[in-house]
């Protein structure tokens, strides 16, 4: 089993371009994943929402909130559960992306995995993303994601969640093209706080 290829994970900090900066009262920690298939498909979450930062429908990555207590990779696999109903191979980490909603006066902090489908099951879905999100499910091909997330930043929102996830879904298709073009290597870096290097196989 070899080494990584790929090692240098994304670090992208960004601005809210759509609503004006007052000040910041707190940070969340999120874990979020780029999601696809043995054929290639990508999985990711639909909402529909019309709150605070207006009337939407957006599309984003399926991911949350890390709890207190719980390190990276079980949040993404618990989100990935309760969003997608999957159970995933996590791949690697692509890297973070820091970004702000101004409107709510909030710092994300986004700790984007690739992670690759093993099996579907039932989804957990909160009763707010049921009935206030509308949250569903999204399967594209790469470039039909591209055009959803370019096609959704209509909104503010959906300009915001373009900005922050386009990068990582660029990303993401490189680093699975490595992987199919050089099966045993693997192009990540270590899962457990980004120390060491990560070998996986290649599957």
């Amino acid at each position: 089993m070899e080494k990584c290829m790929m090692n240098t994970e994304l670090n992208i900090n960004l601005q809210d371009t759509q609503w004006k900066f007052e000040y910041v009262d707190h940070d969340r920690n999120i874990a979020r994943a780029i999601v696809y298939d043995e054929s290639g498909q990508f999985y990711f979450v639909r909402a529909e929402r019309d709150d605070d930062f207006g009337k939407a429908i957006t599309i984003e990555t399926a991911g949350g909130g890390v709890e207190d207590g719980e390190d990276l990779i079980t949040a993404i696999r618990r989100e990935l559960k309760e969003e997608l109903g999957v159970q995933v191979e996590v791949v690697c980490k692509i890297g973070v992306v820091s970004d702000y909603y101004n409107l709510i006066h909030r710092h994300n902090i986004n700790n984007y995995f690739l992670c690759k489908i093993e099996s579907f099951g039932e989804k957990n879905l909160t009763q707010d993303e049921i009935e206030r999100f509308h949250l569903s499910t999204l399967e594209l091909s790469y470039e039909e994601a591209v055009r959803e997330y370019e096609d959704r930043a209509n909104t503010r929102l959906g300009k915001l969640i373009a900005n922050r996830e386009l990068p990582i879904l660029h990303r993401a298709k490189e680093i699975i093209e490595r992987r199919i073009s050089n099966p045993p290597l693997q192009v990540c870096r270590a899962l457990s706080g980004g120390k060491g290097d990560a070998y996986v196989s290649g599957s």
